[in-house]
């Protein structure tokens, strides 16, 4: 019961993609991928309530009987029968959705999921794992071409706005960048704009701020969940590991605000270099708990043959865990004080670069002039045919200037001016960034 009440008005846009998954006549296996306490299996638990007649649900690290039947058996058959007999129900194809949770736990499992896909497509299998895991494990592999993969990541601003306004959310999508309804709305959505600074994207930390707007209890949870990813560490990974994988995410925050060019490993830890902790570095970028984006001199087709590997900044999956482990009051994100305007930028950044990760789904880099101090743009991106610098402005976009050198430079197709603006069309508002690919179209 405690767990229908805490998520009972989550909704997210994955969902829609689970619905044409169903649907597909070829469809795969599933896998749901994503950081832990990201919603992944209350996700498919209420995806499977609405849409199936019947939902067999198993966890694979807490039920040592089900990993040991596949690892009796990969005939797709045998495991439907004795899925079957465990739980005392007909497993009908089309009308029963089969969720296998902490998948990763188990490597036959996740072998298991080929066979399905050759022998048995017509059953509904859903999995769920974690990116942390399946990255730490030695001899676990995602068997690629053999199921369909989908991510889960924080929630967006649009779906922050949804689980407590679904008329408003409902304005913004229906009538999208043409209507008034960003302007008309522009009081409410700034107001949830700043809450969403506060508390980002977790489904539970989301969930007590609508509850209690206590922000005592958001700080809590998020260091709860940061808490769980280190104990994770210590679950998975060798001690000489973990404490590296700790100390770069705490080091993050305090980086970013500084406005350093490039990521320091000389910040982590003084005797610290490039070589010491690129290993971990790579863990954190695979599990999903941090985003690497590296350094381009001159945009190129495609951008990684442009990018400078060891270049790069680093940014959090969720702006809100970034907000707790910099200790950032929300005091500083309110003031107009500016000596906090970094801080502000910095989260901004992050909440972009969150946005950016879910849509595009592809690696991000930034540009910066040769010269320090001259100019540097945020994040580009790839969009089809079209290479797009990205500039956040945490306050009212002004001239620019970084922006403009690039432009000047490369002449772009295409640029995304991001503030707090709404009454410039040549500017993206934050609370609509969720939205880019529609403004883009235009």
């Amino acid at each position: 019961m405690v767990i229908l009440c805490y998520y009972a008005i989550m909704q997210r846009i994955l969902t829609d993609k689970l619905i044409e998954w169903k649907n597909d006549p070829n469809r795969k296996p599933l896998l749901v991928q994503g950081i832990g306490k990201c919603g992944k299996t209350y996700l498919l638990r209420e995806f499977g309530a609405n849409h199936f007649v019947n939902v067999l649900y198993y966890n694979i690290k807490e039920s040592r009987h089900i990993a040991d039947l596949f690892g009796q058996t990969s005939e797709p058959l045998q495991i439907i029968k004795h899925l079957s007999i465990l739980s005392e129900k007909d497993i009908i194809p089309g009308d029963t959705l089969i969720i296998l949770d902490d998948v990763q736990a188990c490597g036959k499992v996740l072998e298991a999921l080929r066979y399905f896909h050759e022998q048995a497509p017509q059953y509904h299998i859903a999995a769920a794992g974690s990116y942390l895991e399946v990255a730490a494990r030695h001899g676990v592999a995602v068997p690629s071409g053999a199921v369909e993969l989908m991510s889960l990541y924080p929630m967006s601003f649009y779906e922050f706005v949804l689980a407590q306004s679904p008329m408003l959310a409902a304005h913004l999508t229906e009538g999208g960048f043409n209507s008034k309804a960003y302007r008309t709305f522009n009081k409410q959505l700034s107001e949830k704009f700043f809450d969403y600074q506060i508390t980002g994207g977790m489904p539970e930390v989301v969930q007590s701020w609508i509850d209690t707007k206590s922000i005592e209890t958001v700080d809590r949870l998020q260091t709860q969940i940061i808490r769980g990813f280190e104990s994770d560490f210590i679950e998975l990974v060798p001690s000489s590991m973990r404490t590296k994988m700790s100390c770069i995410l705490g080091s993050i925050p305090s980086q970013l605000v500084k406005g350093n060019r490039k990521f320091m490993f000389s910040k982590v830890k003084k005797s610290w270099r490039a070589k010491d902790l690129d290993d971990a570095v790579h863990l954190l970028v695979r599990a999903g708990l941090i985003y690497k984006v590296e350094h381009i001199e001159k945009p190129s087709v495609p951008l990684t043959g442009a990018a400078n590997p060891t270049h790069f900044k680093l940014y959090m999956c969720d702006a809100g865990l970034l907000r707790r482990l910099g200790m950032f009051h929300l005091f500083y994100i309110g003031s107009e004080n500016t000596e906090y305007s970094q801080i502000k930028s910095v989260i901004a950044e992050n909440i972009v670069c969150c946005e950016l990760k879910r849509i595009y789904a592809q690696e991000l880099y930034y540009w910066s002039a040769e010269k320090p101090g001259k100019a540097e743009v945020d994040f580009i991106i790839q969009d089809g045919e079209f290479v797009i610098p990205i500039e956040v402005k945490a306050g009212k976009a002004g001239r620019a200037r970084s922006l403009l050198q690039y432009q000047m430079r490369f002449a772009p197709k295409k640029a995304v001016l991001t503030g707090i603006d709404t009454d410039k069309d040549d500017v993206l508002p934050l609370f609509g960034f969720w939205n880019i690919k529609e403004w883009l179209k235009r």
